[in-house]
């Protein structure tokens, strides 16, 4: 159960967090794509969002496996620099490269700035949905 608890979290987390921030970015002419991107992608020509969400969802359940132990100001910390440093490197030096895309210094800082605010997300929907730290004895 805390691992679909942790699933859900990164998914709305990007729904609610991650396309909420990156429409400010838009609306303010930051970034030139508008957010909610519906575009089919492949292999299942699901909407881009969507693919995105299910990515998140996963990133949700490997921030839990590092930080679910952490209790308080430790485990918001943690979510917010773990989800900003891990996604981001991934999309940086993995996914861009393979969809042709360039890596420069305003997509790190975006990017970094996104996915904090994502690991934000998480940890808030972890508590949301009622997730405490994992207790050892």
């Amino acid at each position: 159960m805390i691992w679909f608890k942790a699933f859900a979290s990164g998914f709305l987390a990007t729904l609610v967090f991650h396309q909420g921030l990156f429409a400010l970015f838009w609306l303010g002419g930051v970034v030139p794509m508008a957010p909610f991107n519906l575009s089919p992608v492949p292999p299942l020509g699901v909407p881009a969002v969507v693919s995105l969400a299910f990515f998140g969802g996963l990133w949700g359940m490997v921030l839990w496996l590092i930080l679910g132990r952490l209790a308080g100001m430790k485990f918001w910390l943690g979510d917010v620099i773990v989800g900003a440093v891990g996604p981001t490197i991934v999309a940086m030096l993995v996914v861009f490269p393979l969809k042709g895309l360039d890596a420069s210094a305003q997509t790190w800082v975006g990017g970094l700035i996104l996915n904090g605010f994502w690991g934000l997300g998480v940890a808030v929907f972890m508590r949301l949905l009622g997730a405490r730290a994992i207790t050892t004895h």
